[in-house]
């Protein structure tokens, strides 16, 4: 009975059963999670409504008395604010959806920034006073509140200037644009001016040549005589050919060109100068009765302006000669004999240099090439723009400039495969360098083509920092210069190693077979360019003449070219083994004949004017070319380089990984792993090469196979335990065990560990 009552009394203290939620309560429940999307939702609604009755499309007594204070307030701005404020509450609706745009908030400061500005523009523009702001035009109160203070203050000017600026600043922010993609705007609309200050120009140049052209009198003799050959008995003694080829091969219609290399308008136009019929004459008259006064018959046949230099053609003629019977024969003038002669017509024809060439390949003359009075200026656009240069149709189709006759000059770096250039200093050997890079940078993107530059005096070429076909930066210092070079043969062997692998002989049967087979990317050539050879040769001749001979003998494959320049070639410069790796060559003016022996193999070079003006030697041919160099000034290099960084930095979102030319050089990590060696010991590498190979490792051991004596090795060992790589030796042993496999590469991961 007991037990009975004491259940009794614990089910009556139960609690009762809850009762089930209300529908009131499930839906609440059911909402909750919602709640930021339904305050989204309403917030559209509302302003949706208001939109509505600004445009007054829809009118109630609550509604007017609404949208007549956001007039007021706002004036014309109201529709824009509540356009804001809808697109909020659409932004907060649809918080749950997944969405390829987000809005930020930098992006709602700079709506703000806008809308006040263009308040305060409109109320001061339109000259509202504050009566027609509470009237609702113009800026409204707010417009009012934010002209009238600023023009007071700063005044008309500056008011505008900080409006403009808060303006420009709201769109900047609005479109998500930083402060890298105003620079790029900034880069671009230089570059556009650029071009457009280029066309000006050459328009403007045009139309004086067609006006002086108009002024010229259509029947002078003496004009037609330099246009077209004299005929016989026209008053001359004899037929005499004047060849002006400056505009040979010119194409009607500027070559096609990818959109996404630099415009030819980034060049400048070249004006070539008219030598004078009265200048013509005095020379061939001078040159004829020089050799006349000598005992040397002979007539200018042919005249071939150049550039710099007018190349008369001279055919000797005959004298007579009595032989041993007492007869008279007609013998015809030695070559040597006017070739001699080469002071006597200098001085007849008062200039400081004049080159004598005996004979001209190809040709029946005797060629004098004579200074001009007036040298023209070679500029690279009208040479890209010849058919000479767009049949060669090579990616590294470089203009070298024009030759005696005024012929384009052009030719294919990748089958040089590498120019060496010698000249003093100022004779433009380092324009000349400069109109190269210049050249195959408008012509190659840097997918296409990477460049290493090493310049020693920091002058020449570091203007092209920041061109994104740069692998890093120009190397200005010598110690770093040695890395740069074992790097680049490093990336030889490695290129090979590729090709063995699939079978390809050089760099373009490597390309199609990866791209056809494997879609991968190409591999991209890379020219290496050198400013002043001899100052590293000085600091380091066995190792810049090593590597650099190794390069030349075998990275033509490989799709990397070198292009060495120099101002003093001499013997310890220029080794037998280097001029026997660079068979193409070019010479600027030098100061001896010795010096153009060592360049080219030949005299000629010293007799040079200077100023771009050089002796070219290709690889198949037997005598030098005498060229007129390209000029390319700053302004055309900064136009290309700016070109190219606005390119890049425009496509710096997309996939394309081609650098910037500010990034880490790949050959950084090798000098600096040579400086951490030679700070320690030279043969440490081969002392690591050993601990890789072997489970144990003694100081005897590197003793004999490094051949060094027993404290140098005990050095090593010591420097091997110092970057972890040995163990430490047991209670009076002296064999340690290795903690390096071969597959391991101890030194780098040294030295990051130690960065």
């Amino acid at each position: 009975m007991a037990r009975s009552k004491s259940r009794s009394t614990s089910s009556s203290r139960r609690e009762p059963a809850s009762s089930p939620p209300t529908w009131d309560e499930r839906l609440i429940q059911w909402l909750l999670p919602w709640r930021k999307e339904l305050a989204g939702l309403l917030l559209f609604a509302v302003a949706g409504i208001i939109l509505l009755g600004l445009v007054g499309l829809t009118e109630s007594g609550l509604l007017r008395l609404l949208t007549s204070y956001l007039q007021r307030l706002f004036g014309w701005g109201a529709i824009p604010v509540a356009l804001i404020v809808a697109g909020v509450g659409l932004n907060i609706a649809l918080g749950q959806i997944e969405r390829p745009y987000q809005v930020r908030p930098s992006q709602l400061l700079g709506v703000e920034l806008l809308l006040l500005a263009a308040l305060s523009f409109s109320h001061w523009l339109f000259g509202s006073s504050l009566s027609q702001a509470l009237q609702g035009r113009g800026g409204g109160l707010i417009g009012w509140a934010l002209s009238e203070p600023l023009l007071a203050f700063l005044g008309p000017v500056l008011n505008a200037l900080l409006l403009t600026g808060l303006v420009l600043w709201g769109l900047a922010l609005s479109f998500g644009v930083g402060w890298d993609r105003i620079v790029n705007w900034l880069n671009r609309a230089s570059v556009q001016l650029l071009i457009w200050s280029n066309e000006l120009e050459a328009d403007v140049a045009e139309r004086e040549a067609a006006m002086a052209d108009l002024s010229d009198d259509a029947g002078d003799e003496d004009q037609e005589v330099l246009e077209t050959p004299s005929p016989v008995g026209s008053g001359r003694p004899d037929e005499l050919i004047i060849i002006d080829d400056s505009a040979e091969g010119v194409m009607s219609s500027p070559p096609r060109r990818s959109p996404r290399l630099p415009p030819l308008t980034l060049l400048e136009q070249g004006t070539a100068l008219a030598m004078t019929p009265e200048e013509i004459d005095d020379k061939k008259r001078l040159i004829e009765s020089t050799l006349q006064d000598f005992g040397l018959p002979a007539t200018v046949t042919e005249i071939r302006r150049g550039p710099a230099v007018t190349q008369f053609g001279v055919q000797p003629g005959y004298i007579e000669k009595t032989g041993s019977d007492g007869q008279s024969r007609q013998q015809k003038v030695r070559v040597g004999q006017i070739a001699s002669l080469q002071r006597d017509l200098a001085l007849a024809l008062a200039v400081t240099r004049l080159r004598i060439e005996a004979p001209v390949p190809g040709r029946g003359i005797v060629g004098v090439e004579v200074p001009n009075d007036e040298t023209s200026i070679v500029r690279l656009r009208p040479i890209i723009e010849t058919e000479a240069y767009q049949q060669i149709k090579a990616p590294l189709t470089v203009a070298l400039g024009r030759d005696v006759t005024g012929a384009p000059v052009a030719t294919d770096l990748g089958r040089l495969p590498h120019l060496l250039i010698a000249g003093t200093t100022g004779s433009g050997k380092s324009v000349c360098l400069n109109a190269l890079i210049t050249c195959l940078a408008l012509n190659n993107t840097p997918e296409q083509l990477r460049m290493v530059m090493i310049d020693p005096k920091k002058v020449e070429l570091i203007r092209f920092n920041g061109m994104p076909h740069l692998l890093g930066r120009v190397e200005t210092e010598g110690e770093r210069v040695i890395g740069v070079l074992r790097w680049l043969a490093q990336e030889m062997d490695r290129r090979y190693e590729a090709f063995a692998q699939v079978g390809a002989k050089h760099l373009a049967h490597f390309n199609s077979k990866m791209v056809d087979e494997n879609g991968v990317r190409p591999l991209p050539y890379i020219a290496v360019f050198v400013d002043e050879l001899a100052d590293l040769m000085h600091a380091y001749p066995a190792d810049v003449e090593r590597t650099l001979c190794r390069l030349a003998q075998m990275a033509r494959a490989t799709g990397i070219h070198l292009v060495v320049a120099t101002q003093r070639p001499s013997t310890d410069v220029i080794t037998g083994l280097i001029k026997a790796n660079f068979p193409a060559r070019a010479s600027f003016a030098v100061a001896s004949n010795t010096d153009s022996r060592v360049i080219l193999d030949s005299v000629g070079a010293e007799q040079l004017l200077g100023k771009g003006d050089m002796l070219f030697l290709p690889p198949d041919a037997s005598a030098p070319l005498r060229v007129q160099g390209v000029f390319v000034n700053d302004r055309e290099i900064e136009g290309v380089v700016a070109f190219w960084q606005a390119e890049i930095a425009a496509g710096s979102e997309g996939a394309s990984e081609t650098g910037d030319g500010e990034s880490e050089p790949p050959w950084e990590s090798l000098i600096v792993k040579e400086a951490f060696i030679s700070e320690r010991d030279e043969m440490l590498e081969d002392a690591i090469a050993l601990a890789q190979k072997r489970a144990t490792i003694s100081t005897s051991y590197i003793q004999r196979r490094l051949r060094v004596g027993y404290p140098r090795a005990a050095r090593l060992m010591e420097a091997l335990y110092e970057m972890g790589l040995v163990e430490d030796p047991k209670e009076g042993g002296k064999t340690r065990r290795t903690l390096v496999d071969e597959d391991d590469d101890p030194l780098e991961d040294y030295l990051d560990l130690d960065a």
